[in-house]
């Protein structure tokens, strides 16, 4: 089970420095990919129509964040 999480994490890392990330932080290595936006805790709750992740932002902005969400889902979007 260990080893699936870590090729999930690492499939995921690759994906999102090759197409999601943004301009300014294209240059991050796969690794720092893996260590500032996926090993990250986050308390993520759902409300009526929203998915809020409480993050620390001690690795990411916010704004990065968010600018990041939503090159994926355009990825999402134009694959559809």
């Amino acid at each position: 089970m260990r080893l699936a999480l870590f090729v999930l994490a690492y499939n995921l890392g690759d994906f999102l420095r090759r197409f999601g990330l943004p301009r300014k932080v294209s240059h991050w290595s796969l690794r720092s990919v893996q260590l500032k936006l996926l090993k990250i805790g986050a308390r993520v709750t759902s409300h009526s129509r929203r998915t809020i992740f409480h993050c620390a932002e001690v690795a990411v902005s916010a704004a990065l964040f968010s600018d990041l969400l939503e090159r994926i889902h355009f990825l999402a979007t134009a694959s559809t």
